[in-house]
């Protein structure tokens, strides 16, 4: 099996193309463990579709289905526009909908990928716990945000009781100037990442309803990259980097 190992603002995938849809569980934790695997925090399955350019299996790293994650839907994108699988711009299926995306500069090895996410719901504002104020939001997965003066402070046990409480990924976020900063607890990991696409949507979507920031704004992440969030007619508009770190025959 040929495999691609894919990086995305520091979220890594592995990914693969294949003829036949199916339950791939054991495998995506197989091939996502960091010690006897590949190591990733998910695995993307490439299918083809009859009416999209084609549609994607997702696995979290322990093997649970997820219906969205935004930086693998840049990471995908930029994988089956270079083995010729849609074209530059594409349209393919996942379970939280349909995802448009546009590889804007490639290169084989990495390239510049604008994904625009399902639209955004906002499920709940009136979350208060501890004092803090916290909103519920779906960017494609559930997402629950609150902001904090210092990115820096994580109390991740606080994080992960809000995660299992509300069965939601969990971040925090900071408005610095024009921009933002985020850190994510994210599910089927069960643990921070160091980006998490549709959490740094979610944030931005708060932070843009609050009039926190303006629209087209620079997204920090854990990892330090920089991402291009903003709000068109449609829905939230993500842009950043890719990068293909090695492809591998796997054995299993």
């Amino acid at each position: 099996m040929q495999l691609a190992k894919y990086s995305a603002n520091g979220n890594d995938f592995v990914i693969f193309h294949d003829d036949v849809k199916k339950e791939r569980n054991d495998l995506a934790k197989e091939l996502c463990h960091r010690q006897d695997g590949v190591g990733a925090d998910g695995l993307i399955v490439v299918v083809p579709h009859d009416t999209y350019d084609f549609e994607w299996e997702f696995y979290n790293s322990d093997g649970s289905h997820a219906d969205m994650c935004g930086n693998g839907s840049r990471a995908c994108a930029h994988y089956a526009y270079n083995n010729n699988l849609a074209p530059q711009k594409m349209a393919f299926l996942t379970g939280a909908g349909v995802i448009r995306a546009e590889v804007t500069d490639n290169t084989p090895k990495s390239g510049m990928v604008l994904s625009e996410l399902t639209p955004p719901q906002i499920l709940d504002t009136d979350i208060v716990e501890d004092g803090n104020s916290w909103w519920l939001l779906n960017t494609g997965v559930p997402h629950l945000v609150k902001f904090v003066d210092d990115i820096k402070k994580l109390d991740i046990e606080e994080l992960r009781a809000m995660r299992y409480k509300y069965n939601a990924n969990v971040n925090i976020a900071m408005v610095d100037g024009k921009s933002l900063h985020v850190r994510t607890y994210e599910r089927g990991v069960e643990d921070e990442t160091l980006a998490c696409g549709t959490g740094m949507a979610a944030s931005f979507y708060r932070a843009y309803k609050e009039n926190k920031v303006p629209n087209n704004i620079e997204v920090y992440p854990t990892s330090g990259d920089t991402l291009y969030l903003g709000v068109n007619e449609r829905t939230i508009t993500f842009q950043g980097k890719v990068k293909k770190t090695f492809e591998t025959n796997w054995e299993g």
